[in-house]
Formats: C-alpha cells, sequence, structure tokens
C-alpha cells in the first residue's frame, strides 16, 4: 500500500508537469525520485512519451478525453457550486492526470517483471537531430545552413534553424530555382516567397522557385523524403494554385495543409491531409483527399488506396514526437535510424516484426529511447560507435 500511494504521489507530480503547473518543492521530490534507479528514470521517460499530447496507452485501451471528461464532468451534481469548466488545456489536464495513475498502477502490477538488461556500449557518439540542411543555389553553389549560422542573399535569409524568402523581389520571367537537402540527423523549415511554409524531416529534399510568377501555377517538387506544407491560400495569389510533384504523383491544392512522406528506401508514397482539400493525381488517376485521410500509393504493386488515419500520429515528428501505433519495430527503427543518423542491424531476425506502440520525444538521448523500447518488449541491444545491433 505504501508503495501503490508514492507511485499515485508520483503520477500527480508527472501530471503537473506536463501541464506546467509543478511547484519548485513537487520538482524536487520529482528529481529526487528519478535520481533513486534507472528502474524510476525508465517509468517515467515511458510514461510522459506514451501520453503526452493526450496519446493513449493501447495496452489497456482506446482513451477518448471528450469521454473521460463527460465522465468526470458527470460526477459534479447540477446545483454544485464548482464551477464546470469546460476549457481544452483542463481537459487534457484531466487526461493526463487519469492516464498516469492507470500507467503507474499498470507498472505497479508489473513491477516484478520489469528487469532492464543493461546493455553493451562501445563508443557511443551519438546525438539526436538538429536544425541543419545545406542550400543549392541556382549558379550550384552550397551552402550549408546550421543553427547559430546566419546566411543572406537578396531573396532570402536564414538564421541557421530556418530560411525565409521574401516575395517581391523577382527581377525577370526567368524562374530560378533552390534546393533544401536535410541531412539524416537534421530538419530545417522553409518559408516560401509566397508565404508558404515548409516543414522537412530528416533526409528530404525539396527543390523551389526563389520566387513565384504571378498568376502562374505554384510548383515545387519533393525530390525525396517527408514534408509539411502549410500553403498559402490560391486567393492572395490571383486564383494561382500550388502543386507540389515528386516522381510518383502530383499534388494539386488551393489552399490547405498535408504531409507527404516519399522516402527513396520505402515502397509507398503517403499524403495525409489535415485541413482543406487536395487532388491526388498518381497512375493516370486522381483521388480527391478530405481531411484526416490518406492517400497509400504503393509503387510495387501499382495500386492507390485511401483511408481515415489518426492525423496526429502521421505529423508527430514536425512537433519533435515519434509517435508509433503497432508498428514493427524494423520500420520504427528505420523512422528512429535517420533522426539520430544511425544503423541499424539485427542479429536476432526474430525482433524485427515485434511492434510497439507509443511516443518517444525527439529530445531524448539514443540511450533513453532504446531503454524505453527494450524495457517494454525485453529487448537485448548493443551500442557499437553509430550502431544499433539488436540481440
Amino acid at each position: 500500500m505504501k508503495k501503490e500511494k508514492e507511485f499515485l504521489h508520483i503520477s500527480r507530480l508527472i501530471a503537473n508537469e506536463l501541464t506546467r503547473s509543478i511547484t519548485s518543492e513537487e520538482r524536487k521530490y520529482l528529481d529526487q525520485w528519478l535520481n533513486e534507479s534507472i528502474e524510476n528514470k525508465n517509468i517515467y521517460q515511458k510514461i510522459k512519451a506514451d501520453n503526452w499530447y493526450a496519446t493513449h496507452l493501447e495496452s489497456i485501451q482506446e482513451f477518448n478525453v471528450e469521454e473521460g471528461w463527460n465522465r468526470m464532468n458527470s460526477r459534479i451534481p447540477s446545483n454544485s457550486k464548482v464551477i464546470k469548466l469546460r476549457t481544452n488545456m483542463f481537459k487534457y489536464a484531466v487526461a493526463a492526470s487519469i492516464l498516469l495513475i492507470t500507467a503507474l498502477t499498470i507498472f505497479l502490477n508489473k513491477d516484478d517483471n520489469m528487469r532492464i538488461t543493461e546493455p553493451v556500449i562501445v563508443n557511443s557518439v551519438i546525438e539526436p537531430g538538429t536544425d541543419k540542411a545545406i542550400l543549392t543555389l541556382g549558379d550550384g553553389s552550397q551552402i550549408a545552413l546550421e543553427k547559430g549560422e546566419s546566411f543572406q542573399t537578396q531573396n532570402a535569409n536564414s538564421n541557421g534553424e530556418e530560411i525565409i524568402y521574401e516575395a517581391g523581389k523577382r527581377n525577370t520571367l526567368e524562374v530560378a530555382y533552390n534546393y533544401l537537402t536535410i541531412p539524416r540527423g537534421g530538419q530545417f523549415f522553409v518559408k516560401l516567397s509566397d508565404g508558404t511554409q515548409v516543414w522537412l524531416n530528416s533526409e528530404s529534399q525539396l527543390k523551389y522557385p526563389v520566387a513565384f510568377i504571378e498568376g502562374e501555377i505554384r510548383q515545387v517538387e519533393l525530390v525525396y523524403g517527408e514534408a509539411y506544407f502549410d500553403v498559402s491560400p490560391s486567393t492572395a495569389h490571383k486564383g494561382a494554385k500550388f502543386k507540389v510533384q515528386n516522381n510518383a504523383q502530383e499534388v494539386e491544392v488551393l489552399g490547405t495543409e498535408f504531409n507527404i512522406k516519399a522516402y527513396r528506401d520505402e515502397a509507398n508514397v503517403y499524403t495525409t491531409l489535415v485541413e482543406g482539400k487536395v487532388v491526388v493525381s498518381a497512375l493516370n488517376k486522381t483521388k480527391i483527399l478530405m481531411p484526416n485521410e490518406q492517400l497509400n500509393l504503393n509503387l510495387s504493386n501499382k495500386s492507390i488506396l485511401s483511408s481515415s488515419v489518426d492525423v496526429y500520429r502521421v505529423i508527430s515528428w514536425k512537433e519533435g514526437v515519434f509517435s508509433f501505433k503497432n508498428k514493427p519495430l524494423k520500420d520504427m527503427m528505420k523512422v528512429i535510424s535517420r533522426w539520430y543518423d544511425i544503423k541499424v542491424v539485427f542479429a536476432n531476425e526474430t525482433l524485427k516484426d515485434i511492434t510497439f506502440n507509443g511516443s518517444l520525444d525527439k529530445k531524448l538521448s539514443i540511450e533513453e529511447v532504446l531503454s524505453i523500447i527494450a524495457g517494454s518488449n525485453n529487448i537485448s541491444y548493443e551500442i557499437n560507435n553509430k550502431t544499433i545491433i539488436f540481440k
């Protein structure tokens, strides 16, 4: 009972931390608890990763924030003097608290099985990704854009974390193109001259005009990789449509937000609509997507399939989170390897298809990430320089 009370107290402190209401004394107590053992740190990281942004614990049940709030709100008498707050922040605070307490109950019940196998670590030099890119100008010259380094041209300026193109500085009718290449272990943000915002994930490349010709179709190319687009509406550009091309498809939009994932080492191209409407053209077919819908273009069997998806899980990378649902370890590590710029080897082939549910903060060290994965699946691994070996 004493241990259970302690964990419930810790859960409330973590909930307070997630909702930014933790006091200095609570922070001190939580830090002390974290420093007591590696098990405590693993519990903390797994709970925080699985539940922040109101994600759910698939190991119990799908958690619906609205339903959870309604159940809790219904317990308050109608004549009560308690004000029934209905703000989203309060709902998510309640959800986080409920989920954290439930999660810790699970950990209490499974405590005897939580045996962390110490990994073998040899010369680990792995760092989380950061803001960086290679900008290729029209004349072929290349500039490294890195955090803390500034760069400026007649049309654009960068602080090393983003590059912003200005409108109204095109001197000729000739369209000049730039390439923005994001290496493994990188990410970057670019604001195009029409105001369209693009977030680029690791190992991606975007080709785009330095300035668009007024009134004509605004066209860019996602050469490879993953990008999230928040497109400036056509109404602000004399009706000019916006198109995103790659070697497999074309996406036409009027003004919307969507995500395209088209990596060179994957056989599928995924287009996911967040807001607005897009028309995807591929394999001599066209498909109109609605919000929360994803089109899966399979390049191997030349098929197209659309379905409803959890948009948050698709675009969470943009918000600094990896979110996985029933994702095989081999596919999950492909995503993680791009961010940490690592090589992954499966000495034990049977581990490839173990599935994982949950979310991981992209700021975590690779050791913390692997500890969470291994702790929840009882997996042994080795870190050797920049190679992860699952055994």
